[in-house]
Formats: C-alpha cells, structure tokens, sequence
C-alpha cells in the first residue's frame, strides 16, 4: 500500500489511533525502506504490516489487531502530503509560529513607563580609575582602558578626556593580537566602527551626548543580523550567509552611539563553543572552552577586547560562558528585549541580554535595547527604571537552600556497579565513567565552599537570607519543548542533509538532536506546555514572598528559570584557589565547573517577571561589597 503523511494521518485517526507520533514514525519507516532498497524517491514509501508493528512500539500505542491494520490500508489514499506542500513555502528562520508564549502569570501586571536609562553622569562626578576629582584622569596608555567599565569610560568620553576612535581602535587591535589565542572574532566590523567612533567623537565634541553608551565598543554575538557583514550562526554551510538588515538591538544600540567593533563567536547554531572555526577558548586557561552558546562574547569581555557584548540564552548560553569566563551576564525576563533580526531556535525561550564587566553596565545596556519594536509580538510594553543607587537594602532576599546544603561525602557516591556478563571493554568504559563522577563530585564539593561565603557575605552586608526551595517539578521533561522547536526553526537544513556540514555530529549536538525531536508528538508537547503554565505560576509565587532568590549558578533553577522566563544575573564570585582539584584533560564541553585553580567560579541571583533593575540594584551592591568583577586574565 503506497500512501502519503496525510492520508495515513487521516487513516489512522479513522481506526481510532489516538497517538500523533505512530504516523510520523510509520512514514519514516517506510521512506527509510524505499531508500534503503533504492526504489523510485517521487513516489510515495509502501508501508507495510510489520512497519505499522514497529512504529507502534516507538510511539507506546497499540499492539493493533489485524483488523485495524486493515482498515488503516483500506482508509489510505495517495494525495500531496499538507508536510511537503508546507516545506514547498521554504519558509526561512525568521517566520515565527502563529502562537505566543507570555510568562506572566494570569492577572499579573507589568511594570509601567517606557524603558529608562540611568542618567549620564555629570562633569564633575567621581566615577573610578584613578581619580583625580572630575571625571577620571586618562590614562598614560590608552590600553590601560582595557578592562574599564562602561560606566568608566563613558565618564571619560563625556568629559572628552579620551575619545572614542582611540579607544576603537585599542580594542581592534586587542581583538586581532588575542583572537589568534582565543579564538573569538568571526568578522570584524573594523570600517563601521571607525566611522561610528569619528562620528561619536564629532557629537560629543559638539554637546549632542546620546548617554552611556555614547562611543563605547562592543560586540554582537553573530546570530545578529547586520547589514553589509556575515551573519554566520557559527556554523557550517551559513559562512557567507548575508542578512540585508540591521537587527533591532542594533540598531537601538546605534542609536545609543554605541560603536560595534566585532561579530563574536557562538558554538554553531547556538550550541557549545565548538563554531566552523574551531573553539572560542577560556581567557583564565587556553586549554578550556570558553563555553557557550555565547562564547565570543564572554570570552572577548573577559580578555579586555570589547567594552560589553550582546548574548543571548536559550538553556544556559549567557549562564555557562559567564561563569566560565568570569564575567557579569544578565538574561533578561523573557519579551523584555525583542529579537527581531536575531537567529530563531526556540520561539519560546530565546532571549537576548548583555554580558559585560559589571551588573550596573548590564543595566546600562538592557535600558538601550529593552522595550516593544512592533514586530517581535513577545515583547510586553513594561519598564526597565534603573536606579543604580536605589535602596537595595529595602529588597527581601531568599536563597535556594538545597543549592547550597553540602553533599554528600565521595564515598556515598551511588556509581554504577558491574553488570552481568561483561565485556572486557564495557568494564572499561564503566570504570572511565565512574571515574569522571568521582572527579565531578569532588570539584563540585570544593565550589561549594564559594557558595556558602557568598551567605556569609550578604549576612556581612546586612541581608538575613529566607530559605525556600523551588516548586517540585518535572522540569527536565519539558526541555524537549526545545528541541521541537529548533528542529522546526531547522527542518530544511535536516530535510536536506545540510546538517553534516555542522563541525560537531556527536550524540547530543544539533543534527542529531533534530532528528530526535522529529519523532516528539504534537500532543505530548502541547502537553509539555500544559505543565509549563504549572511551572510559571508556582515559581512567579516564589517572587510573591522574596524580590531576590540567591543560587548556584548550575541545577535545576537553570532549567527552570529558563522555562518560566524569569530574569537571571551572573555575576563573579571569586577564584578558585591552588589547591582546587585540578581539570581534565579535555574539556568536553559536558559540565562548567572544571576549570581548576586560578578560574573564576559564578553566583546567579533570580527576581520576578520584568524585575530586571532589582536584580541589577542588588548585583552591583554585591559586586561593590566583594570586587569580584574586577578581577581578570592575564594574557601576556
């Protein structure tokens, strides 16, 4: 019997199969039959009744009697497929679904006003290096600007003790001496910025401050679109992809008189480290990643090449290169910053949010690019009012406490024990296996000593942290919400076989994970979402008793948070010392904590829905009370 998607779906709804995934498994079945036996592929696959056997087990349905086979072969018909006249449409990357995801809870309301930023600092403020009254001095060397704050710098530029085509061009050249270590840097915009730093300089020169951002380099992680340069993704067979458009972010933070100096690099198509030109690497240890998705631009604002970078975070993209690198990450709250004109993986998690040296050059930044473009329909009209010097002490703090409770001693640790009738080589990938636990479990007990300082800390600062635990959820099992998506925002390039073009095809990377999120029933993931309204409004009312949640950066708030859409800082906490466990000898890119003595571990403070300036008010108390975010790499 030859059949096409749609008429076997009709079929099998007319026998009463309930399951939408036994047709899609049933047809790929068939269609891997044909091909394997080299039959004519314009024709439509056979099916025949073991196939409907087998794609019973996968999708959990059935056995079926040999009646109801027969009636599903007597209801097939052979008709052009609704998949493949949708795949006609060549619907490219930027066409999102026609529904929205919004995680407020029901009657929730925003915070109102449009986005603000910070006031410029006046003339005569004190604001950092070296200060000799008035705006900082400017330094003997230009160079010695490297690792200065947004807010440094910007006081400088205002009151034109520096200019912004000198600091341009110090941070083009740190990104052309490092890259060749780091390897951060897919283009430089070398040509726009210079004409946006002599176009900045002219401005300020003749009283036209735009604010903060006025003249400040920076870096676009490159799944931001901009015109006249590659928009690669970070991957295979998109090196020359051009977008002939600005992304909104971009252009806000032109509008700002931000100079753009560089796209930075992203693990390809938003996963890992691992980009078409090899691996972004960790400026505190070469021989690491630096993590990722977003791992040009927390590597390149480590090492002192940009002034602040665009991120983004889907699951742990602004998280994870963070904590790596030892910089401050804000993940907005999800449709706080709209991402028109940025890559598409998860219509209903992405966000976009800056990395940067400090929590107050985050909040700087989120108020340049914050706020409803009239075409990412995510994106809530709610405000951002930064008041860096507001009354933090005012906000109720909690802490997740099983996040910081000590665990269990080595010798509890459960490991797998040997099977029966095993191999020679099982025991030895067994034994390698539960060696990499033992060393995990070690490292993540010496962290933990980071964690609980940071208590002690906020107890020194005044804060009495409350306890709480997030709501019991299957969190873990909503994730494949994820991978449906990225696999529908990248059917064509799975469809077409463009998916070996990607540098990394191992068992968790993108190619096979699309093939994976093609066997996900419609049902299950409107499921999925169903439980996701649970999550959203039983976290949200966590945010009901605490402005503040304290937590390790990693667990399960990660995925959680990320689900939910709620905000998310990254700041510094610290070095590990040199009796820290020493790391691998490879980086797989599998866990974040195993950078060794002398790297930077991270601390994650959580707040409601669109209480993003809370989050940064408490961070730079935090970072003010402890230094953390002026600690960086040697590279020379």
């Amino acid at each position: 019997m030859t059949l096409d998607r749609r008429g076997f779906l009709a079929a099998c709804s007319r026998a009463g199969i309930a399951s939408p995934l036994l047709p899609g498994i049933l047809y790929t079945l068939a269609a891997q039959a044909q091909e394997a036996a080299g039959t004519d592929q314009s024709k439509p696959p056979m099916i025949t009744p073991e196939m409907i056997d087998q794609a019973a087990v996968l999708a959990g349905v059935g056995p079926f009697t040999a009646a109801q086979k027969q009636m599903m072969f007597d209801g097939l018909i052979d008709t052009n497929g609704s998949c493949k006249a949708i795949r006609k449409l060549n619907l490219p990357n930027s066409v999102a679904p026609a529904f929205v995801f919004h995680p407020q809870p029901a009657a929730k309301s925003l915070p109102d006003a449009d986005c603000q930023t910070l006031p410029a600092p006046s003339a005569h403020e004190t604001i950092g290096i070296d200060s000799v009254g008035g705006a900082s001095a400017a330094p003997a060397r230009m160079e010695d600007l490297a690792f200065a704050t947004v807010s440094e710098l910007g006081a400088l530029l205002r009151a034109r003790k520096i200019t912004s085509l000198a600091i341009t061009q110090m941070y083009l050249a740190r990104l052309k001496r490092y890259d060749p270590q780091l390897y951060f840097v897919i283009t430089l915009t070398e040509e726009r910025a210079l004409a946006q730093a002599k176009a900045a300089d002219a401005e300020i020169a003749a009283g036209k401050y735009r604010g903060p951002l006025h003249g400040i380099p920076w870096g676009a992680k490159d799944l931001l679109a901009v015109k006249g340069y590659p928009t690669t993704w970070g991957a295979g067979g998109f090196e020359h992809q051009v977008i002939d458009e600005d992304a909104t972010v971009v252009q806000r933070l032109d509008a700002a008189g931000a100079v753009l100096v560089a796209k930075l690099t992203l693990g390809a198509l938003a996963m890992g480290d691992v980009w078409f030109g090899g691996r972004t690497r960790n400026p505190w240890n070469l021989r690491q990643g630096s993590s990722g998705s977003s791992a040009g631009p927390a590597s390149a604002v480590a090492a002192g090449c940009v002034g602040f970078a665009i991120g983004s975070e889907t699951l742990g993209s602004i998280s994870s290169p963070s904590t790596r690198c030892g910089v401050t990450g804000l993940r907005p709250t999800f449709g706080f910053v709209p991402r028109t004109g940025a890559m598409a993986l998860s219509w209903t998690m992405d966000k976009l949010g800056p990395i940067a040296r400090s929590a107050e050059d985050c909040a700087l930044v989120l108020s340049a690019i914050c706020g409803p473009d009239g075409k990412d329909a995510s994106v809530a009209p709610a405000a951002f009012n930064w008041h860096g010097a507001g009354d933090w002490r005012s906000l109720r703090i909690g802490y997740l406490k099983s996040g910081f409770d000590p665990i269990e001693p080595l010798a509890s640790l459960k490991l797998p024990a040997a099977p029966a009738g095993e191999t020679a080589e099982q025991k030895v990938k067994r034994e390698r296996g539960n060696e990499e636990r033992r060393a995990a479990h070690v490292r993540r007990a010496y962290d933990q000593r980071y964690d609980a300082a940071a208590l002690d800390k906020l107890r020194a600062m005044g804060v009495n942290p409350i306890p709480m635990e997030l709501p019991k959820l299957p969190y873990d099992a909503m994730v494949p919400l994820l991978t449906a998506e990225a696999a529908a925002a990248f059917d064509e390039l799975t469809m077409t076989g463009r998916d070996r073009l990607l540098t990394a095809q191992g068992p968790e990377d993108w190619p096979n994970a699309f093939r994976v999120a093609r066997f996900y029933p419609a049902v299950e993931y409107i499921q999925a979402n169903r439980a996701r309204t649970l999550a959203v409004e039983q976290v949200s009312a966590l945010f009901r008793q605490v402005d503040i949640l304290v937590t390790p950066t990693l667990g399960n708030q990660l995925v959680a948070t990320n689900l939910t859409g709620h905000p998310a800082l990254i700041v510094p906490n610290g070095l590990r010392g040199a009796d820290a466990p020493r790391p691998p000898e490879i980086d797989t890119g599998d866990e974040d904590n195993i950078g060794g003595p002398g790297t930077p571990v991270s601390l994650t403070f959580l707040a409601g829905h669109y209480q993003d300036a809370k989050l940064a008010a408490f961070g730079r108390a935090y970072q003010q009370a402890t230094g953390f975010d002026k600690l960086h790499p040697k590279l020379d």
